[in-house]
């Protein structure tokens, strides 16, 4: 039967590599059990509901992309959009706080346009037309923004009025408790051992007990109750013109993040063919499956995971590797008391909250996606002024689809008056323009 569904054989693969790759990948992703709540309830939403659907929307996109495209790609809530999601939430992209509820109805309506676009094979198609340049300063960009993230949840960086970052004061407790675990998930990356960010994160928070950082609240109890955030969404919102691009914003961003992760992945499991992915489509639907589900439940976009890359490397190859880490994402939920003391906030004296614990992941994951700059033909300044851009236009503006669309409307008018029109795609094309209408309609 396992045989059939997941053509182990045909995929060169064996029932114990695969069982292996899926715990690996479990191991590596599971820091987003951590931080999706501690994200979250800077919204307003609850801890403990955010923990549960994080885990039963990530088994559920997981166990989707098993089985629709069966790629050993796992799926949980995207870093970056939750981010995004926050600022919807509190006002920092309308200008005005539409709440989370409202927020949860832009993420539906961007998953069910998402899966329209899937069933039409238009995702296909741009994900068949992005230049490589751009693939990959997409992913630098991103990773370039969590670290930042990382560094300010960390205390390392703080906000300055005059110079509007600074450095935070590298001797509290909390910062330096940080800083210990970030240098001992280099050392164990280092070191190739695998797990290395979840042995950090629980190393750090271990380390932070007996000064008082973290407290210590059990180990396993009943799940929380979801109830707070299932189906809370506000439809009624998305009649308010200020949230149609948002709404976009929220499909662009997954569309990009989704593609990004199934190149990389691909690429690194040989799975390309002529720079094409075989069943894209269906990679495709299932992640668009898993925005759907995951905004009904309660969580902001889900797309698939670059530590999917973890997995593949220990010889993954087939959605049976999928399978165990769905597993594993399911027996989490009833470890609730450590996922609350390890993904909870310590506040400072002036009255900020940072997160020591979780920190050091988001430093090391902007680290993993910076890797991408290496295929930037730097050579070229028609390629690599719009990557470059891309690149920075993503952390100084603090928001991926911002950065993204810069990115691509550089690209576009640099390749057009420098006499290379031809080579971009008419989709780039038509992305561009409606980009270019997008900051036009952007809330000011």
């Amino acid at each position: 039967m396992i045989e059939k569904i997941f053509k182990l054989t045909e995929n060169e693969t064996t029932v114990r590599t695969e069982v292996r790759a899926g715990v690996v990948t479990f191991m590596t992703m599971a820091y987003i059990i951590f931080v999706q709540p501690a994200v979250m309830q800077t919204a307003g939403m609850d801890f403990g509901a955010v923990m549960v659907v994080t885990c039963l929307v990530s088994a559920l996109a997981t166990l989707a992309m098993a089985f629709i495209a069966n790629y050993p790609i796992a799926l949980a809530p995207c870093m970056g959009e939750n981010f995004f999601f926050v600022s919807v939430a509190i006002g920092g992209v309308t200008g005005v706080a539409v709440g989370w509820q409202a927020a949860l109805a832009s993420v539906f309506i961007s998953g069910a346009l998402f899966l329209l676009l899937s069933v039409f094979k238009i995702r296909e198609m741009i994900f068949d037309s992005i230049p490589l340049s751009l693939k990959s300063a997409i992913a630098v960009g991103i990773g370039l923004f969590i670290a930042l993230m990382g560094l300010k949840n960390a205390g390392i960086i703080v906000s300055d009025p005059i110079s509007m970052l600074a450095l935070g004061n590298l001797t509290a407790t909390p910062t330096l408790l940080a800083i210990g675990g970030l240098l001992l998930i280099a050392v164990l990356l280092s070191l190739k051992i695998k797990g290395a960010l979840l042995i950090g994160i629980v190393m750090t928070a271990l380390a932070g007990l007996p000064t008082d950082v973290v407290e210590y609240h059990g180990i396993v109890e009943s799940p929380p109750s979801i109830s707070p955030i299932f189906f809370q969404l506000d439809l009624s919102s998305i009649l308010d013109v200020a949230m149609i691009p948002v709404t976009a914003i929220f499909l662009f961003m997954v569309l990009f993040d989704t593609i990004g992760t199934l190149i990389g992945v691909g690429q690194q499991a040989g799975l390309m063919t002529k720079g094409k992915l075989p069943r894209a489509g269906r990679a495709l639907l299932a992640d668009a499956v898993g925005t759907t589900a995951g905004a009904l439940m309660g969580s902001s976009t889900v797309s698939s995971y670059i530590e999917s890359a973890a997995g593949v490397s220990e010889g993954g190859r087939t959605g049976l590797a999928n399978v165990v880490t769905a597993f594993f994402f399911l027996l989490a939920i009833f470890f609730y008391p450590v996922i609350r003391m390890v993904g909870g906030g310590y506040e400072m004296s002036e009255g900020a909250f940072i997160y020591p614990v979780t920190a050091p992941v988001l430093i090391i994951v902007g680290y993993f996606m910076a890797g991408g700059v290496k295929h930037i033909p730097w050579d070229d300044p028609s390629e690599a002024i719009p990557a470059f851009i891309t690149i920075i236009g993503i952390p100084l503006t603090c928001n991926i689809a911002y950065g993204i669309a810069l990115g691509f409307i550089s690209y576009t008018l640099i390749k057009l008056f420098s006499g290379q029109g031809r080579s971009v795609s008419i989709l780039v094309y038509i992305m561009a323009i409606l980009l270019m209408i997008l900051f036009a309609l952007r809330p000011h």
